[in-house]
């Protein structure tokens, strides 16, 4: 099936200041992570993408890198009606993904479930 015939989802951010974060990555990263998102958007898959099973069913997140620093962006791209970004995070290529990231992923994971089953 080719792009054009797929139905594209939209995505959501967490926030307005998840994305104005995104927004302060270097301008090649940003283009990098519209170029995946929009793969996503259209039922496919990330170039460099990890799944993120213990934060929550149907998460992933983007992995992106320049210049020694790493990018992450963790998404749910499971419901149908929307591609759901819930947290970003930047660092050094030799660290890992901090407690307190993977805490407040869950965290937005959940609220987003619960905030689904109301709508």
């Amino acid at each position: 099936m080719d792009k054009e015939s797929r139905t594209k989802k939209v995505t959501r951010w967490h926030s307005d200041r998840l994305l104005d974060q995104v927004r302060s990555w270097p301008k090649s990263v940003r283009e990098q992570v519209g170029r995946q998102l929009n793969k996503v958007e259209f039922g496919g898959v990330p170039d460099d993408f990890k799944p993120m099973r213990t934060i929550g069913p149907g998460v992933a997140e983007i992995r992106l890198s320049e210049m020694g620093d790493q990018f992450r962006l963790i998404y749910v791209a499971k419901f149908e009606e929307a591609i759901y970004v819930i947290h970003a995070i930047t660092r050094k290529k030799s660290q890992k993904t901090s407690t307190l990231d993977m805490e407040v992923a869950r965290k937005r994971y959940s609220e987003l479930v619960q905030q689904r089953k109301f709508e």
